[in-house]
């Protein structure tokens, strides 16, 4: 009896699981406001450039900051600049140590704040297509 019972409630829980997998899903909620985008400056995004190429970004991001060469490894042209600039210096200070971070921190300790300020002018102007 104990064992037709426990058959009975996995045959429950498999066809259960089943109809909810069959279901439709929800679409995605619509994004919110869409985030401000800060103005560039000119100078900062020459000089990110060159950096980029410079310190190596582009061995892991891609040449372009659109191809990186893991899948693990984000795609950074485009970035919003305040929030490029923030992961980078929180990468450094170690405040970020979660996911590809660890890979980052090795590198992060090559550039310095100004210089992150600069590539992130450079990012975000970098945009994808």
């Amino acid at each position: 009896m104990q064992r037709m019972t426990l058959v009975m409630a996995a045959v429950v829980a498999v066809s259960s699981m089943a109809a909810w997998a069959a279901e439709p899903k929800a679409a995605k909620a619509p994004a919110g406001p869409p985030v401000p985008v800060a103005p560039l400056d000119a100078k900062l995004v020459a000089q990110g450039e060159k950096l980029f190429q410079e310190k190596t970004c582009w061995s892991c991001h891609g040449k372009d900051a659109k191809s990186p060469i893991m899948v693990d490894y984000p795609r950074i042209a485009g970035q919003n600049q305040p929030y490029a600039e923030r992961q980078m210096l929180d990468i450094k200070s170690g405040a970020r140590a979660t996911g590809q971070s660890a890979a980052m921190k090795g590198i992060m300790v090559l550039v310095n704040e100004a210089e992150i300020k600069a590539l992130s002018h450079y990012l975000q102007s970098v945009r994808e297509k």
